[in-house]
């Protein structure tokens, strides 16, 4: 496992490139017991790259159980401009070197870890060795191995663990959902999902650099398609098999461009993803056995659209995905509310990537998935 030097890291974060990652030898802090007395919880944002700047923070000035309370940021002058944006309190900011005094802020209840992949898993971990609760964002970290080490941490700690995965929140993926589970179309067949993005700006950035992303598109974006495909059908699958290609490898040095993979499923149902740094796709399809459905665009950041194979249209007021994504992980912290995106969620997708990044080394092998009945499945 690696080892982030966080002396280095203001340094390569300010050149959009990050920092390797793992463990911190952070003393354990009790669990805040103080959550279920509040009405609102405090969320402190670690890392203020554009998802935080743009999305995150807008969010919390809507978000009726919790709101923007600290930050966690290696440049002083987001400090001053975020302080002075959205009246932070000094004692709320941090930096990366006095993280670990989140612990003594009652202010605080939530570290969402908004950080480049491979710095997942350390922040995560110290978050909850501090007693707070953790989000952290997608993916949830370069392997297996950081999955489990996170979600040991918050079961030590006792501390609850989401995964930053916003769409479990919005209508129309409960509404793809409910689909499925009511059979509205009948038994799932086919599932089609594609989630990419042409990637033509500065070829250093950090999800291009494998020791800071691990991986390209399919860490990225990949992870979208994934999820499409199972709660498009309901299941975990069974297999996987998968393709790599690469048309301009003089950019993507380092990281996969264009990604594609086909599933297995427990019911017969098959399904096919796509993901890319190298052409746009936002869709998914549904077959069943008496219809069809499908959102295109299907996970960016709204507003998504759809129909159906009854002539009806999928349509839902706008609402930002993160507002509800952070109400929802509130309510499952102060009400007892189910998560809707676990800790599992994450760490089975994790288990996927692994095996089509596997599938892809063996030139295409099918490679079994053997995942427990609703492993990884939300409230």
């Amino acid at each position: 496992m690696k080892t982030i030097t966080r002396r280095n890291f203001n340094t390569v974060i300010a050149k959009g490139m990050g920092g390797a990652a793992l463990l911190s030898a952070a003393p354990f802090a009790c669990a805040m017991g103080t959550s279920q007395d509040k009405k609102k919880l405090g969320i402190a944002l670690v890392g203020l790259g554009s998802y935080s700047t743009y999305q995150l923070a807008p969010a919390l000035q809507d978000t009726q159980h919790c709101y923007l309370a600290g930050i966690v940021t290696g440049t002083l002058e987001k400090e001053k401009a975020w302080a002075d944006k959205y009246g932070i309190p000094a004692k709320n900011i941090y930096n990366y070197q006095n993280f670990d005094d989140i612990a003594n802020n009652e202010d605080i209840d939530v570290v969402y870890v908004v950080l480049p992949n491979s710095m997942h898993a350390e922040f995560s971990i110290r978050a909850a060795q501090a007693g707070k609760h953790v989000i952290c964002e997608k993916p949830m970290g370069i392997s297996v191995e950081e999955c489990d080490a996170i979600i040991d941490a918050c079961k030590k700690a006792g501390v609850k663990l989401g995964m930053g995965y916003r769409l479990h929140s919005e209508p129309y993926t409960q509404q793809v959902k409910k689909f499925v589970k009511g059979k509205t179309f009948g038994d799932i067949q086919f599932v089609s999902a594609e989630a990419a993005y042409r990637s033509t700006g500065n070829p250093d950035q950090w999800r291009l650099d494998k020791s800071l992303s691990g991986g390209g598109a399919l860490m990225n974006m990949g992870v979208y398609a994934v999820q499409s495909a199972i709660y498009g059908t309901g299941e975990n699958p069974i297999s996987v098999s998968a393709q790599e290609f690469s048309t301009r490898p003089e950019y993507f040095k380092d990281t996969d461009e264009t990604i594609m993979a086909q599933f297995e499923f427990p019911s017969g149902a098959v399904g096919n993803i796509s993901t890319s740094h190298n052409f746009n796709a936002n869709s998914m399809y549904v077959s069943g056995t008496s219809g069809w459905f499908q959102l295109q665009p299907a996970n960016n950041y709204g507003p998504l659209s759809g129909r159906t194979s009854k002539g009806d249209e999928i349509k839902f007021p706008h609402e930002s995905q993160q507002k509800l994504q952070m109400d929802d992980f509130a309510k499952h912290v102060l009400f007892g509310e189910p998560n809707k995106a676990p800790g599992d969620m994450g760490k089975r997708d994790m288990m996927i990537v692994e095996a089509i990044y596997e599938s892809i080394s063996k030139g295409g092998q099918k490679i079994p998935l053997d995942f427990a009945p609703g492993f990884g499945f939300g409230g």
